[in-house]
């Protein structure tokens, strides 16, 4: 091999590598993941999105979904807790929503296209943050016969009041019960104006001439996240820049205003996407902004994917401007190799889906050769590891799981020749001896081969994996 073929595969190699051990935004790769609404509890982060279908030129969104973390870098896929179908009176664009716990219970509050054509606000409720969850009123909370009614964001002060937002072009807020599904009072909309959110909605205008105006870029669009921190109410939202949606925020003494614009958070970004819509949240020390991006091969405006940026606030508790990156957050946690962990815990992926059932929850399907799974900040200790075992089903021959350390190049600790377990639904635990030392904290790297099987066929169903000590 002469010195340039040399050079141009080993430049190959550092760029595959590279990516495989940087990448982290978007954090969900197995599906689309618009709108993120982040809840912190009991020591994990949740994060619930919308779900985007590919090949359309709209947002006909049908379901939502959830994901959590402990790491803030391995997301495990908790599937559909509920769709379109949950509601009765629910028939098309399951777009943005938000989840919040009061009282030992989960209320998830949505946002769908009612059988009269209009956008409406409903509430579902659960015993737990990842489901079932049940329409709690079997019609909506929100109905006024407007497409205003998108985008809910809900919180409960120190008082014990609730109050929900939303808004499409106009802004809106209403006191909550505390059974967190009716609410007292009038529905109150928020006047808008330049001093509140940077620009001003001219009546009759489109958003196409409102770009192109300078003064008026910054008006508020949709997508309202509402918060409270050190005694300061803020209000982050879509706005307009330019061509595309940027986010900015105002603030305000009280929960209901009057706000106070402060500017934008996040505008002139390479997100691939028309629209922006985000969550900011404080976890374990640590403050992020969730947003959306359309980066994902394949994505776009109607391929939304979550992406999250660690950022700190400046002292006089302004939010600075945030850049997106392709990297993301640092973990805050390590993976323990020695129990049960499920193969939809994924840090990045590639060639692979998840799907779900009802005997095994959430798993890895679709899996395909050369694709992989990686888990990010292994810990493995000093013990010393002296097996691996998978639980694998495969309708045909399954072609081959390695485990390898760091890289998908790198050191392969383990390797599971995959037979045909009886069917794509016939479980079967595999194991693997591993002779190779390994200590420390690693990423690990699911790597899956085809074995002489044609490139393009689907290899095998992948539920959970562990280590085992020597």
């Amino acid at each position: 091999m002469n010195n340039l073929k040399l050079k141009s595969l080993l430049s190959s190699l550092i760029l595959t590598n590279a990516i495989c051990l940087f990448a982290q935004n978007p954090i969900i790769q197995t599906h689309f993941s618009p709108d993120p609404a982040p809840m912190v509890y009991k020591d994990k982060m949740y994060v619930y999105t919308g779900d985007d279908i590919p090949g359309y030129d709209f947002y006909y969104m049908t379901k939502w979904r959830v994901h959590s973390s402990e790491d803030m870098v391995n997301w495990t896929d908790h599937g559909v807790p509920i769709s379109l179908e949950s509601f009765s009176w629910a028939r098309d664009r399951a777009w943005a929503s938000q989840c919040i716990q009061r009282n030992g219970k989960f209320y998830w509050y949505i946002c769908a296209q009612t059988v009269n054509n209009d956008m409406a606000i409903g509430v579902a409720v659960s015993d737990t943050p990842t489901g079932s969850f049940k329409d709690a009123l079997g019609k909506p909370l929100i109905t006024t016969g407007s497409w205003d009614n998108i985008d809910p964001t809900v919180f409960i002060d120190e008082d014990g009041q609730a109050y929900l937002y939303w808004g499409n072009s106009h802004l809106f807020y209403v006191k909550l019960n505390k059974d967190m599904i009716s609410f007292e009072g009038k529905i109150t909309e928020i006047p808008q104006s330049v001093e509140s959110f940077g620009g001003l909605r001219r009546p009759g205008k489109s958003d196409e001439v409102l770009q192109k105006q300078e003064k008026f870029e910054d008006v508020f669009v949709e997508g309202p996240w509402f918060y409270k921190r050190n005694k300061q109410y803020y209000l982050m939202y879509a706005g307009m820049t330019g061509r595309t949606e940027c986010l900015s925020y105002s603030t305000s003494s009280s929960p209901t205003g009057p706000w106070k614009y402060q500017g934008k958070i996040m505008t002139d970004q390479p997100t691939n996407s028309f629209t922006n819509h985000g969550g900011i949240i404080d976890f374990k020390g640590k403050s992020y902004l969730f947003y959306h991006t359309g980066l994902l091969p394949g994505a776009g405006s109607y391929g939304r994917s979550t992406a999250i940026e660690e950022f700190k606030y400046n002292s006089d508790g302004s939010i600075p401007k945030i850049v997106m990156t392709k990297e993301g957050v640092n973990p805050i946690a390590m993976v323990n190799p020695y129990k049960r962990n499920e193969a939809e815990m994924i840090a990045w992926s590639e060639k692979c889906k998840t799907a779900e059932n009802k005997k095994n929850g959430v798993y890895v399907t679709e899996t395909r050769t050369g694709g992989f799974i990686k888990v990010r900040s292994v810990d493995f200790g000093n013990q010393g590891v002296s097996a691996f075992s998978a639980s694998i089903a495969s309708g045909l021959d399954g072609g081959i799981l390695e485990v390898r350390l760091d890289s998908v190049k790198g050191i392969k600790l383990a390797q599971i020749d995959v037979p045909r377990t009886g069917d794509w639904d016939v479980w079967k635990t595999l194991t693997a001896k591993i002779s190779e030392s390994v200590s420390g904290v690693h990423d690990v790297y699911f790597v899956f081969q085809g074995k002489n099987i044609t490139a393009g066929r689907e290899l095998f169903n992948f539920d959970y994996w562990s280590f085992q000590k020597k």
